[in-house]
């Protein structure tokens, strides 16, 4: 049985290998010396999804589109599974999520992993949304209304 927090510890992981640069994962997953060898479960293979919402966050819900996503899965010579959804048609960033993911699986590897490759990766994610909020910020216009009188 999976714990509830390997689950949102996992769907965390995930998050962050999903949103990385694709050279970034590609060079901090290249560093690693000890890699386990991986089988192609799923190779890439990009299709849409649909994109839902929600009216005012809360309300009813409704389709906005698609979007395109790349999805992999593969099977570490240990045996566990990794599996991969990234947006966009990128095959190799696809890949590569998915044999961090299976590694990251491996209770012996999880806290190097963690260290060499998600904390950088999420670090980098936040810095780079940081400076997003900033040049948002600088272009923010507050509207007031003067009131000249009362109406009677």
């Amino acid at each position: 049985m999976i714990h509830k927090d390997n689950i949102s510890q996992r769907q965390a992981w995930m998050a962050v290998l999903s949103k990385a640069a694709c050279e970034e994962l590609a060079m901090l997953w290249g560093a690693v010396s000890d890699k386990p060898s991986y089988e192609l479960l799923r190779k890439p293979e990009t299709g849409l999804v649909m994109v839902r919402g929600r009216m005012g966050g809360t309300g009813k819900p409704f389709n906005t589109g698609e979007a395109t996503v790349t999805r992999c899965s593969v099977r570490s010579d240990s045996g566990k599974t990794g599996h991969a959804y990234i947006l966009g048609r990128d095959h190799k960033h696809a890949r590569l999520a998915a044999e961090v993911d299976a590694a990251l699986q491996q209770d012996e590897n999880r806290e190097g992993l963690m260290t060499s490759i998600i904390m950088p990766l999420a670090e980098q994610h936040e810095a780079k949304l940081n400076l997003h909020r900033k040049k948002v910020a600088a272009t923010k216009v507050d509207f007031f209304t003067l009131v000249r009188g009362e109406d009677e």
